[in-house]
């Protein structure tokens, strides 16, 4: 029979050499991940905009004190608070203020804070290296603790350790980060005053070396990045477990031990392997969760991050700060996911960032 007279379904294979349903045509990867890049581009400019009409949604104003008797920064003559809104762009009705916000933004420019009178990109520079080592510690951290709890536990499911593990991470679970933050500090930093309580570096510290000043810095890290790494390790540690149990009675897995591959292999390069995409799915999500938690744990160990920066603006109804904060965050979150997202479809070819 010829080519012509062949009326069989014929199977197309993708950019990626990977089988495709008959008659499905391939997608070209490289649109996939632009057509990812412009989604994520769409939700940056929602997050900008929201982070702009929030803080003044709140009750309140950057510049309330002004106008409060009470207050101690109390202005006098109507004339300067005027020019004090004047000089934040106040005064200006609330569309010409959000065009002002996004020609900043596009210079890269956070203006000043109202609170803290300071550059909002020198408080920031000066927070955000604090947050991003605490959160991305935490998010390391708990990725190697769950994922080879997860696999411990699903390689011996019903016994001691598969139960033990269960409830001790699922009590650490369900205790939010700030109480397990207060009981850390309670117990390791008053009562037993092993760790410090508060900050991220000893004080007017002098340090003979810089391994020294590493170490200090991590010695003030234990117990808030001990705090966030708990709630973060048992979701992940779930979607391991359940994982490796499904994939035990799989006939590759039966093969695999007939033809006598060591145990070791068997758990990590075969079970482990499988875990590996709804693992790195839910590593992107909590990307987001960490962040927020971080924001807890910081305020609760007076830790020098984003945290108490947050704080303070949402005290203050410091516009410029608030703004600056959120966006960064936001800024961390999604390129986080994004990373993930394409990390994602590089372990599956399968799967074409859409």
């Amino acid at each position: 029979m010829s080519l012509a007279q062949d009326s069989r379904p014929r199977v197309v294979e993708d950019p990626a050499g990977v089988a495709l349903a008959p008659g499905v045509a391939p997608r070209p990867r490289r649109a996939g991940y632009l057509r990812t890049v412009a989604l994520y581009a769409v939700t940056l400019w929602s997050v900008v905009t929201l982070v702009f009409f929030l803080p003044r949604v709140l009750p309140g104003d950057p510049l309330q004190r002004l106008d409060d008797p009470e207050s101690g920064s109390y202005v006098y003559d109507a004339s300067v608070r005027d020019r004090v809104a004047a000089y934040y762009g106040l005064d200006k009705p609330l569309v010409s203020q959000y065009v002002t916000y996004l020609n900043d933004l596009r210079k890269f420019e956070f203006g000043w804070s109202i609170s803290q009178n300071t550059p909002v990109a020198t408080l920031v520079r000066n927070r955000m290296p604090w947050t991003l080592l605490l959160t991305g510690a935490a998010l390391a951290l708990s990725s190697a603790i769950s994922f080879f709890a997860g696999v411990t536990a699903g390689w011996r499911r019903g016994r001691f350790t598969d139960r033990a593990l269960i409830v001790v991470l699922s009590t650490a679970r369900a205790i939010p980060e700030y109480a397990v933050a207060s009981g850390l500090l309670i117990l390791f930093a008053v009562t037993f005053p092993i760790f410090p309580q508060a900050g991220a570096r000893t004080p007017f510290g002098e340090y003979s070396t810089p391994l020294a000043a590493v170490g200090d810095v991590l010695f003030h890290l234990v117990l808030p990045l001990t705090a966030l790494t708990l709630g973060l390790a048992a979701n992940k540690f779930f979607i391991v477990r359940n994982t490796v149990i499904s994939t035990l009675g799989e006939d590759y897995m039966v093969l695999a031990r007939a033809k006598g591959l060591s145990r070791r292999l068997l758990k990590y390069r075969h079970s482990g392997r499988n875990a590996m995409l709804p693992f790195i799915t839910a590593l992107g999500i909590q990307a987001g969760f960490a962040v927020g938690g971080a924001l807890f744990v910081e305020s609760i160990f007076n830790y020098p991050g984003m945290g108490t920066l947050v704080e303070r603006a949402v005290t203050g109804r410091d516009y410029p700060l608030l703004q600056a904060c959120f966006i960064l965050l936001a800024v961390v979150v999604l390129v986080a996911n994004l990373l993930v997202e394409l990390l994602y479809s590089r372990l599956d070819p399968r799967v074409v960032a859409r």
